[in-house]
C-alpha cells in the first residue's frame, strides 16, 4: 500500500468508527465514512478495495502498532518472560479505544468466508508480540510460539468482550490462567524430551522440528496459511 493510500485509509477509519457500533463493518459504514471524510469515492475505493473489510483490518493493525509502541518504551527488565507475554497481551487490550468495534470485528471475521483474514490478523498480533519481546527462534519454535499465543489471544479477546468486572479484573486473571496453561505444556514438552522411554519417539520428531525454518522475511506471503499467487 502506498503512503497516500495509507493516509486515506486512516482518515476513512477515523470517520467510520462512530458508525461501526450501529452498522458494523458494513457497506453502509463505509459509505458513511466516505461521506463524512469528504474523500472522493474513487480515491476511497483505491485505498480500500474491499470497503469496510479493509477498514476492519486496518483497525486491528492500528491496535497492534499501538501495542508495539507501548512495549518499546516499557521497562520489562525485571519481569519473567511469562510475565512479559502477559503484559503484552494486557497492553494490546488497553490500546483498544472502541470495544464495540472489536465486537463487530469478531462477528465479521467469524464468518466462514472471512475466517482466513481473521486468523491472519490474530497470527499477526502474536507475531508482533514475540518480535517485540525479542524472540530469536528461527526453527519450528518460531511457528509453535506464534501458534500457541494465537490461541491464547483469541481466547482472551472472547473472554474480554464478555467481561463486565471492575477494571477487567476477571480478564486479568483469565490471562494469567492461560499463560500458566502454556507454561505447563512447555514443561511437559521438556520432560518428554528428557524421558529415556520416549526417546525413540521424540528423537526423530526433534530432528524434524529442527529442520523446519522460520520465514526468511516478515512479508505477509511468508506467513503460514497464506496462499501465494504463483504468477
Amino acid at each position: 500500500m502506498t503512503a497516500e493510500n495509507s493516509t486515506v485509509q486512516d482518515q476513512l477509519l477515523d470517520a467510520a468508527l462512530p458508525h461501526v457500533a450501529f452498522d458494523g463493518w458494513s457497506p453502509t459504514t463505509f459509505e458513511n465514512a466516505v461521506s463524512d471524510s469528504e474523500i472522493d469515492r474513487a480515491t476511497a475505493g483505491a485505498a480500500c478495495p474491499r470497503g469496510a473489510i479493509d477498514l476492519a483490518i486496518a483497525f486491528h493493525r492500528r491496535g497492534d502498532a499501538a501495542m508495539i509502541a507501548a512495549l518499546n518504551t516499557a521497562d520489562l527488565s525485571q519481569m519473567r518472560f511469562r510475565d512479559k507475554v502477559a503484559y503484552a497481551i494486557r497492553l494490546r487490550l488497553q490500546v483498544i479505544d472502541d470495544k464495540e468495534a472489536v465486537r463487530r470485528g469478531t462477528t465479521l471475521f467469524a464468518l466462514p468466508h472471512m475466517a482466513a483474514d481473521g486468523a491472519k490478523l490474530i497470527w499477526g498480533t502474536a507475531d508482533a508480540i514475540w518480535t517485540a519481546l525479542g524472540d530469536t527462534s528461527r526453527d519450528a519454535n518460531w511457528y509453535t510460539k506464534r501458534l500457541t499465543l494465537s490461541g491464547v489471544y483469541s481466547a482472551v479477546i472472547l473472554y474480554w468482550l464478555g467481561d463486565d468486572s471492575l477494571d477487567t479484573q476477571a480478564t486479568d486473571a483469565f490471562i494469567d490462567r492461560r499463560i500458566e496453561n502454556v507454561m505447563q505444556f512447555e514443561k511437559f514438552k521438556a520432560q518428554a524430551r528428557e524421558n529415556a522411554l520416549l526417546k525413540p519417539l521424540t528423537g526423530p520428531l526433534s530432528r524434524f522440528m529442527t529442520s523446519v525454518k522460520a520465514p526468511s522475511a516478515a512479508a505477509d506471503t511468508d506467513l503460514p496459511g497464506v496462499w501465494r499467487d504463483p504468477r
